[in-house]
């Protein structure tokens, strides 16, 4: 039986494509909260020949998580897990999104763990964003708190989206702690994934082409590219590849890091 690959988010534009860069080798497993998007998602990957299955999943609970793995186990061997679902700044409020990202990030990598052996990898989709805001406004002190309290972690890494306007300011303050704890849990959890000789990384994404990265033009992501150095919205397959690349044993060495994938959006800033 062919590896089996977990893809949170997968009905969505990266998670799509990096299943269809997986499923050449790989059983692909998709999530995502919506019923009717996984059945488009699997209807188009059947017509590339592509073995999958979906699983409707909130990953912001942890058994609804925890389903999502036994079912997947039941099929095989995971090797990959890809973790792509999120809540970008114009799909909800703080709350949601804070929620959403990291609380989703803490259930998928502590299911990850529980089934990770030899070769196991994790990868954690954050954002470029973390990038861009003053190191001053992300509270990486509250992330600590993800160890023993995510109630406190959750009030704590949204304090400072109050001194922000309502809006777009607060969502966007929100993402970019979000995605800055997804980066740091995936480092945090490096070393104890590694005892199971299995990796944690994260990939951080600038602007591309997808319903979400389209959305996200009123929040100047568009606007960002003027300045970057490849200007131009960055392809789904393009992203996928690296993601694909990530959870591959050709990164067999590759663990504990981020990787800003922007078009050099972070670099023009100096």
């Amino acid at each position: 039986m062919k590896n089996i690959a977990i893809i949170t988010g997968g009905a969505g534009g990266m998670g799509l494509a990096t299943a269809k860069v997986l499923g050449s080798d790989h059983h692909v497993i998709i999530c995502d909260i919506n019923q009717k998007k996984l059945d488009a998602a699997i209807a188009e990957l059947k017509q590339h020949h592509i073995s999958c299955d979906s699983v409707v999943c909130d990953i912001s609970n942890r058994d609804s998580v925890d389903a999502l793995f036994k079912f997947a186990t039941s099929q095989g061997r995971v090797g990959a897990v890809i973790h792509t679902a999120g809540l970008s700044p114009q799909m909800q409020g703080p709350d949601i999104i804070m929620k959403v990202n990291t609380l989703g990030t803490i259930n998928i990598t502590e299911a990850a763990y529980e089934i990770a052996s030899d070769g196991f990898a994790l990868v954690n989709v954050a954002s470029m964003a973390a990038y861009l805001m003053p190191g001053f406004l992300i509270p990486k002190r509250a992330f600590a708190h993800a160890c023993s309290n995510v109630d406190v972690l959750l009030k704590k890494a949204l304090f400072p989206c109050r001194f922000m306007p309502k809006g777009l300011y607060r969502n966007g303050l929100a993402y970019s702690i979000s995605k800055s704890f997804v980066i740091w849990y995936s480092r945090k959890n490096a070393a104890r994934f590694g005892e199971k000789n299995a990796r944690t990384l994260s990939v951080s994404p600038g602007s591309f082409d997808t319903e979400m990265g389209r959305l996200e033009k009123v929040s100047g992501s568009e606007e960002m590219l003027k300045k970057a150095a490849l200007k131009r919205f960055g392809r789904p397959e393009e992203i996928a590849a690296l993601l694909a690349f990530c959870a591959s044993d050709k990164a067999s060495y590759l663990t504990g890091v981020d990787i800003l994938c922007d078009g050099g959006v972070i670099a023009s800033k100096g």
